[in-house]
């Protein structure tokens, strides 16, 4: 059997010399990137603790700024930002955030894919958006943009019910519904929703979470601790197979749902990746 200290040593012969083993999830793991987890981990909480959530955001560009200084390089460029980057910095769940912007892989990928494919036009409808994209859409004089976010817990101008929109039929031109259905019981119905505001031929680009074989959903799970045992978060009601939310959403009245899925690409700082394309 091979210990933690072999394949330590084995490494270090191979010259690889930027690993450490990380004893409590057995994965080899580079040591400035850990470093740099940590220390922004350690800073976000110093900074939450101390400065209003509102302020922090409005200037969290600024304050990144500063912690990202040391770590502008031509290694990796983030799409959101343009920045050219040392080193993506990797969080606790594995995913890899821009020091600059604070975009995860799922947003560069998306705001990269709104461009290729030219689809930032006419009125655009996003669901909790995370701030480094919200930050570009607010303000893009081509588009029409409605930002949403039921909870309060992101940067919104709206806060609508994904099951009951307060808004005519064929409105949208675009909607973007990243990880929100996994928390919605009546799915069905904020599908129904989306096809609703969406204008003919309009797109949808919807994300989640997702397994192999068939949705799983249970509703007796009700704890937090039952739904994070169950679907691996503590707010999530269900978690979706790609075959099985491409019928959801055909039955819903879609006409047409892509599955596209994507690679990983180290440069842009991409992880694989899966994204539902919705037409009416």
């Amino acid at each position: 059997m091979i210990t933690f200290f072999t394949r330590y040593i084995f490494l270090k012969l191979l010259n690889k010399e930027d690993f450490y083993l990380n004893g409590i999830t057995n994965f080899l793991l580079p040591k400035r990137l850990l470093y740099f987890s940590s220390m922004y981990q350690t800073l976000k909480k110093v900074a939450l603790s101390i400065v209003p959530k509102r302020i922090l955001f409005e200037h969290e560009i600024f304050f990144r700024s500063i912690f990202a200084y040391h770590l502008r390089g031509k290694n990796h460029e983030c799409t959101v930002c343009s920045r050219g980057i040392k080193k993506f910095i990797k969080i606790p769940d594995g995913d890899l955030l821009c020091p600059f912007c604070g975009s995860r892989s799922r947003t560069r990928r998306l705001y990269h894919l709104l461009n290729s494919d030219n689809l930032l036009q006419g009125k655009v409808l996003h669901f909790s958006p995370s701030r480094s994209i919200y930050r570009l859409l607010n303000k893009n004089q081509n588009i029409d943009y409605f930002s949403t976010d039921y909870e309060d817990e992101f940067i919104a101008e709206y806060h609508y019910d994904i099951t009951q929109i307060p808004l005519e039929e064929d409105f949208f031109d675009l909607i973007i519904c990243y990880h929100i259905l996994e928390h919605i019981e009546d799915d069905k119905k904020a599908m129904a929703e989306l096809h609703r505001v969406l204008k003919n031929n309009g797109t949808c680009l919807i994300q989640t979470p997702f397994k192999t074989g068939h949705i799983y959903e249970d509703f007796s799970k009700k704890t937090p601790k039952e739904r994070l045992e169950a679907f691996g978060q503590e707010d999530h009601v269900r978690t979706y197979s790609v075959a099985g939310l491409q019928q959801r959403l055909c039955e819903s009245g879609f006409q047409k749902v892509e599955v596209r899925t994507f690679q990983e690409n180290e440069r842009y700082g991409f992880m694989a990746e899966t994204v539902l394309i919705a037409n009416k």
